[in-house]
C-alpha cells in the first residue's frame, strides 16, 4: 500500500503519514451499502435527525459517509460512519451518495471524537452566516430551527462582558445561561463564569442561584421591590443542608474514581472490540441485542451519556 506524500518538506527520517481514506470521493447507490450500526425505530423523530433532515433538504449533503468496500462483492460497501445522513438522503429521494471510502477495515465512529459545538461557536457561527447576507429564515431551515430562534441566538451574547465570554466560551454552556448573565453587571458575570468554571458546573439551576445570590447593586437593573432580608435562621438551616449535601457528594466521590476506572476499562475493551468489522457482523447476524448495549457503551461519554448530561443543564 502506498503511503501518501506530505507537501510539507520533511527529513529522511520521518515516515510519511499513511492516509486513511483513498484520495478521492467514489459515487455509490444507496441501496449498495450495508450499514454496520442497527439504528432504533425511534431515532427518525429525534431533534438530531430532523435538523439533519432539514439540511440535507435545504443545502444538500455537507459531509459525505464514510465506507470500505465489502470483499467479494464489487460496488458493495459496508457503511462505517453516516447513518443517519444516509437514511436521510433516502427520505428525500436520494438514490445515490459521494462516500468517503476507508483503506483500513475499521468500524471506528470518525465522528465520535469531535467536540459539539459550544453556545458560543454557535452564536458565533450564526452572526458570521447572517452578516455574509444568509437569512434568519434559511438558516433556520437548514437547522431545523425557528427563525426566532436563530434571531435568539445571533443576540446571545449581547449585554455579556468579553471577559465572561472568553471564559465559557469553549464549556458546555448552554444559551439559557447567558440570559440569566444578562442580568448582572460585567464584574458580577465575571465572578459568575469564574465559579460555574471552578465547579464545573454550567447548568441553569446553577446559574439560577449565582443571580439570587448577587446583591442588588451588582444586578444590571436592580429589582424595584425591595428584598426581604433573609433570616438567620434560614441561613443557619441552609448552611445544615448545604453541609448534609456535602456529604452526601463526599460519599459519592468515594466510589466515583473505580467506577470511573472499571468503565473507562471496559469501554476501551469494547470499543477495540467493535473495531473489528469481522466481530461486528457476527453481533449483528447472531447477537444483535448485545451489539446495541455495546454500542450504547462505547458511546457514552463518563458515567452518563453525553445527551443525558445535556438535557441535565438545560432543565
Amino acid at each position: 500500500m502506498k503511503q501518501a506524500k506530505s507537501l510539507l518538506p520533511q527529513d529522511d527520517d520521518v515516515a510519511a503519514t499513511k492516509s486513511a481514506f483513498l484520495s478521492d470521493c467514489v459515487r455509490v447507490p444507496i441501496a449498495n451499502l450495508m450499514p454496520l450500526k442497527t439504528m432504533r425505530p425511534s431515532v427518525k423523530s429525534s431533534t438530531k435527525y430532523l435538523q439533519i433532515l432539514a439540511s440535507v433538504r435545504e443545502v444538500g449533503l455537507v459531509e459525505p459517509p464514510a465506507v470500505s468496500p465489502v470483499p467479494d462483492r464489487s460496488g458493495h460497501y459496508f457503511l462505517l460512519d453516516g447513518h443517519l445522513r444516509v437514511e436521510a438522503l433516502r427520505d428525500v429521494g436520494q438514490t445515490v451518495v459521494d462516500c468517503l471510502v476507508a483503506i483500513d477495515d475499521d468500524t471506528y465512529s470518525y465522528n465520535k471524537r469531535i467536540n459539539r459545538l459550544s453556545a458560543v461557536q454557535d452564536h458565533k457561527m450564526i452572526v458570521r452566516a447572517m452578516e455574509r447576507g444568509v437569512s434568519a429564515e434559511r438558516l433556520g431551515k437548514s437547522l431545523g430551527l425557528s427563525p426566532l430562534t436563530i434571531t435568539h441566538r445571533f443576540r446571545l451574547l449581547n449585554g455579556i462582558c468579553d471577559e465572561a465570554i472568553e471564559l465559557l466560551a469553549d464549556t458546555s454552556c448552554p444559551g439559557k445561561v447567558f440570559t440569566i448573565l444578562r442580568q448582572m453587571k460585567p464584574l458580577r458575570q465575571i465572578e459568575a463564569a469564574e465559579l460555574m468554571t471552578g465547579n464545573r458546573n454550567f447548568s441553569v439551576m446553577f446559574a439560577n442561584a449565582l443571580l439570587a445570590a448577587t446583591p442588588a447593586n451588582q444586578l444590571a437593573t436592580p429589582p424595584k421591590v425591595a428584598v426581604e432580608q433573609v433570616s438567620a435562621d434560614s441561613i443557619a438551616r441552609m448552611e445544615r443542608e448545604l453541609a448534609a449535601l456535602q456529604m452526601q457528594i463526599k460519599i459519592v466521590e468515594d466510589s466515583y474514581g473505580p467506577d470511573v476506572l472499571h468503565l473507562t476499562v471496559i469501554k476501551g475493551y469494547l470499543a477495540k472490540l467493535l473495531a473489528n468489522a469481522a466481530v461486528v457482523r457476527w453481533l449483528a447476524k447472531h447477537q444483535p441485542e448485545y451489539l446495541k448495549e455495546f454500542q450504547s457503551i462505547t458511546e457514552m461519554s463518563g458515567l452518563v451519556a453525553e445527551s443525558a448530561i445535556r438535557e441535565r443543564q438545560e432543565a
